[in-house]
């Protein structure tokens, strides 16, 4: 027997159990290990499928160009595809994706244009757009869209559901995926939860996504979107596949306890996998340790490989300079906050106080800097040497509001980030940062909270 073109082999991937980085938590714990598909991802499933269902509708035709915005694995699924049909490819990627990613895309032919990552999804710059663009200015091309295509979740409803229903012979309870476009986890709950309503469905989000709060409230809260590193997973936009309605609850992974998972799952249990795999593991471990009981059975997706990832997550000097390994024992957002005891409370200022009110804040709390407010949302910052300067220019602005007289906002940064990373972040354009705890609340760390950790 043998295949007539490598596409043909995509699916049917293996359920491997988990047996260490588990260990004391009840239940049985498989995992999907996706990286046997050709592509070496999960993604290489909806590649063929959104291709023949666009060329069923007329869509693309003989000769044609595949434009997509991708974070790399959907990239190589596409290309797969195109190169067993003849299509061209372009593909536009976010400039925090691994060089391994854009290097493995040229190396199947796809051009790979690269975009900046801290952009609004409308921005002209960003990755969704420029895809856009192209799409419009090239003839005969297709822009799959991988985010609003449900040919997505049909994919995963009409593979690796079943796959997964018959491996564990209907007696799967739980599934848990990343969510990024939400293709996976809305086609695999669909099918799973129609053979079994009572099935539990956990999205895996990082911090900096608004995945989890909008499930939670229903409310896009773009205080939420900061950036972050993981790759994958989580977004600052609400893709048509992503049905809230199929997935039970969110759990929120931050940047290093995906990537120390993803090392130990490579070095405990000898999957080679992505980073987003460590997402997927840890946050679903985390949902287990609370809710699985001894007869429960939960399946994991680990969407990818690790050689996406060799100058990233398996590269001990990355590690260390990211604060991600134990070995650099540098305090970290999250411990200046709690070393605070509750001191770090946010003081803001409402962008229609006066100016000179809000100076008399900043001298009674004994602050430099402070975020501005419009209601609940936080739309710039003012800082002391800031007004100074103009209010020796122009005296009269201390009748004026605090919105004419606001910089920026101060950027949002994960709980994770060690010292290292947060004192590079903070300069004379960036005087303070803001971080969101456990509970949602935003705390500031200025200049003097990171030399107090240093000294301490």
């Amino acid at each position: 027997m043998y295949f007539n073109h490598i596409v043909e082999t995509i699916g049917n991937t293996p359920l491997v159990r988990l047996n260490k980085v588990n260990k004391g938590i009840p239940g049985t714990i498989l995992v999907k290990v996706e990286y046997f598909n050709p592509g070496n991802s999960v993604k290489d499933r909806i590649g063929i499928k959104m291709l023949e269902d666009a060329e069923k509708a007329g869509l693309i035709k003989p000769g044609g160009t595949i434009i997509e915005g991708t974070s790399g694995n959907t990239g190589m699924g596409l290309a797969l595809a195109a190169i067993a049909k003849g299509y061209k490819c372009v593909f536009t990627v976010s400039d925090k994706q691994s060089q391994e990613k854009i290097n493995i895309l040229r190396a199947v032919g796809a051009e790979v244009i690269v975009c900046p990552t801290n952009v609004a999804p409308s921005d002209p710059r960003s990755y969704y757009s420029v895809a856009r663009r192209l799409n419009s200015e090239i003839p005969n091309s297709l822009y799959p869209n991988q985010y609003d295509n449900l040919s997505n979740t049909a994919a995963h409803y009409e593979s690796t559901g079943p796959e997964i229903w018959e491996q564990t012979e209907g007696k799967i309870t739980h599934f848990a995926a990343g969510v990024g476009t939400g293709g996976t986890i809305c086609g695999v709950s669909k099918y799973l939860k129609e053979q079994n309503p009572s099935l539990i469905s956990v999205g895996l989000d990082t911090y900096g996504s608004v995945f989890k709060k909008y499930k939670e409230t229903g409310v896009f809260d773009e205080n939420e979107v900061y950036p972050y590193m993981t790759e994958g997973i989580g977004e600052d936009i609400l893709p048509k596949n992503v049905d809230f309605g199929l997935i039970d609850t969110f759990v929120k992974v931050t940047d290093k306890d995906a990537a120390v998972m993803t090392r130990r799952l490579a070095r405990e249990e000898g999957l080679f996998i992505g980073w987003s795999c460590g997402s997927a593991v840890f946050g679903a471990l985390e949902y287990a340790r609370a809710h699985l009981r001894e007869e429960d059975t939960m399946v994991i997706i680990l969407p990818d490989h690790g050689t996406r990832y060799l100058n990233k997550i398996y590269n001990d000097t990355w590690m260390k300079d990211h604060g991600f390994l134990e070995a650099r024992d540098f305090a970290t957002a999250k411990d200046i906050v709690h070393a605070k005891n509750g001191k770090s409370q946010l003081v803001t200022v409402e962008q229609r106080m006066k100016v000179g009110d809000a100076v008399r804040l900043l001298s009674k709390q004994g602050i430099s800097q402070i975020p501005v407010t419009d209601g609940e949302h936080i739309v710039g910052s003012l800082t002391a040497s800031t007004v100074l300067g103009k209010l020796i220019e122009t005296p009269e602005i201390k009748d004026a509001s605090v919105q004419e007289v606001m910089d920026k906002p101060f950027k949002f940064v994960g709980m994770d980030n060690t010292i290292d990373v947060l004192s590079s972040l903070i300069d004379r354009e960036n005087p303070a940062l803001l971080v969101r705890d456990e509970l949602n609340q935003v705390h500031i760390i200025t200049q003097a909270d990171l030399l107090l950790a240093m000294t301490n």
